[in-house]
């Protein structure tokens, strides 16, 4: 089976062919570029299209004219793999639902908790049942740069690649130490919380941004950026098994 999985983000476009569900090609580009999906979407079996940004009538255009037998804009209504107990689906981030969907391909006996750092900082956690419970969202890297110059007189906004000391010895390290040092510590917070009341919990990590864990954690922590892709995957996989869903 080869499908053909989009995921639009904030920021940038994320696309991968999967072929019996693994991942054969993947393209990257930032957000206003023409997908050009007919030179991506040859002898593919499904497509499906994720979407956090606002889709322009060409690009849905474009993508519903692929020759494939299934076409699925991902909504809170896509019959998923696993049980959706958010209590306003139809609100819910069909980024965040995916990457559970993806992580519990992964683990479906496991508890998880999948964190996307990104433009914002989503927290999904789903059981060893297969059921979402929800999560949370915070600013993530970048905003919280901008936010502290924009909503500030005098602070300036600061790149993040730079010097990192310790502890911040002119205003530009202070707030680059401060944000980045503060996100790591944040999601250490999460995890630690949850560990305390589901002790096999594994922590899956996508998005943009990475970060050096304290040891303890990192046996627990699986790096995929990915994850997302592979969450759509899944759930095509799972309407081509059940046509009557659609």
């Amino acid at each position: 089976m080869r499908n053909l999985c989009i995921d639009i983000g904030n920021t940038r476009t994320k696309i991968a062919l999967f072929e019996d569900a693994l991942v054969v090609r993947q393209w990257s580009f930032a957000n206003g570029q023409d997908l050009q999906l007919a030179d991506k979407a040859k002898q593919i079996d499904g497509v499906i299209l994720s979407s956090t940004a606002n889709v322009s009538e060409a690009e849905i255009n474009a993508f519903k004219q692929l020759p494939c037998p299934i076409h699925e804009v991902l909504t809170w209504k896509t019959p998923v793999p696993v049980e959706n107990l958010y209590s306003t689906p139809q609100t819910l981030g069909m980024d965040r639902l995916a990457a559970v969907v993806g992580a519990h391909a992964h683990y479906p006996s496991n508890d998880i908790l999948v964190i996307d750092n990104g433009t914002a900082i989503t927290y999904d956690f789903i059981n060893a049942h297969g059921q979402y419970l929800g999560g949370n969202i915070s600013p993530g890297v970048a905003l919280r740069f901008k936010a502290l110059h924009a909503f500030t007189a005098r602070l300036p906004l600061v790149e993040e690649k730079g010097d990192k000391p310790a502890f911040g010895l002119s205003t530009d390290t202070a707030i680059r130490c401060g944000v980045l040092d503060g996100v790591r510590h944040e999601i250490e917070g999460f995890i630690n919380e949850m560990i305390v009341k589901y002790p096999n919990l594994l922590v899956f990590l996508t998005g943009g941004h990475g970060f050096d864990f304290d040891v303890s954690l990192k046996k627990r922590i699986f790096a995929d950026k990915l994850l997302v892709l592979k969450g759509l995957d899944c759930i095509l996989r799972n309407l081509q098994a059940h046509p009557t869903h659609k």
